[in-house]
């Protein structure tokens, strides 16, 4: 069993620290295969479906012979990003979505899953030196949901339309960065011309909003990830977006272009499979694996990578 270990990534130049409990306890020491003698640090933000993806990443780098340091478990997005662009990490995956509207500014999404990728991966790659490769076709957006036991309750609401004509009523858990996020609550509130009464918004850490909403207790609504495992093991039903609010959020491994562009064929090998077969219904499982039935993420990435024959 792995010991979590408390590590300090401090970015060089940013003046920033960041603390962060590693799945991983050891660096590997490297092996044969296409990356062997290449030196290779892996990040990945704190929650579950970031943290299977980055023990996927650090599993199939250690196969291909590398010698990989695991720094996963970071924090939040803006820790992860920071230490990837300060070089104390050489990836992570990271949301189109995410990237589209946080670090680029922009306001308004990309419909297209494909352009979105395309714009993201430019700007990135021209400002940053950051390389997006081909993205998963999982979306991991952002949804308001609330406990089907208190449909009756609540008038059965189908769509956030349907929350906004009422917002008083509404009580709402939502996590940190969602409280402030251009593409959180901020922004959806004024797209869709509501506002949820201070009092009545509780932040609390992300896996205590699924069960608080799922009590209703202290809220009758919550954000949610749309590829969590916990939104159907306790049967909460996700509002429709109808106004085309959120982003697509597609994530793609995200590597510093030092080590890219050294290794660009091997890489393309490892993690073209690997994004091709995290298709929705797949990342849903692999999140309800960790979230849910409590297996530890490096289990639940070396179990699926042997299941797709690709370990």
């Amino acid at each position: 069993m792995n010991i979590f270990r408390k590590t300090t990534v401090l970015a060089a130049g940013l003046g920033l620290v960041f603390s962060s409990a590693a799945c991983g306890s050891d660096e590997s020491s490297g092996g044969d295969g296409p990356l062997a003698g290449t030196s290779v640090t892996v990040g990945s933000k704190d929650f579950d479906e970031q943290l299977v993806l980055g023990q996927i990443t650090k599993l199939a780098l250690e196969n291909a012979g590398a010698k990989v340091k695991d720094e996963t478990n970071l924090g939040g997005t803006n820790a992860a990003r920071a230490a990837l662009t300060a070089g104390q990490v050489d990836v992570y995956w990271e949301y189109t979505g995410t990237a589209w509207i946080s670090f680029f500014q922009n306001t308004e999404p990309i419909a297209d899953s494909a352009e979105q990728w395309q714009k993201v991966s430019e700007k990135d790659l021209a400002d940053n030196k950051l390389v997006w490769m081909t993205p998963a076709t999982f979306n991991n957006t952002y949804g308001l949901a609330y406990s089907r036991k208190a449909a009756e309750k609540l008038g059965s609401p189908t769509t956030i339309s349907d929350l906004a004509a009422n917002p008083a009523a509404a009580t709402m858990c939502v996590e940190s960065e969602f409280s402030t996020r251009d593409d959180g609550l901020p922004g959806l509130q004024k797209k869709y011309g509501f506002e949820v009464p201070a009092a009545n918004v509780t932040v609390l850490d992300t896996g205590i909003v699924y069960t608080s909403t799922d009590k209703q207790d202290p809220c009758n609504f919550g954000e949610v990830f749309t590829t969590d495992g916990r939104i159907k093991a306790l049967d909460l039903v996700v509002l429709e977006d109808d106004k085309n609010f959120f982003p697509l959020y597609n994530a793609a491994p995200v590597f510093r272009s030092e080590y890219y562009d050294a290794n660009a064929a091997a890489l393309k090998t490892i993690f073209d499979p690997i994004a091709a077969a995290l298709t929705q219904d797949v990342m849903t499982e692999l999140n309800k694996q960790v979230s849910v039935d409590g297996a530890r993420p490096e289990q639940v990435a070396k179990q699926w990578l042997k299941d797709q024959s690709l370990l």
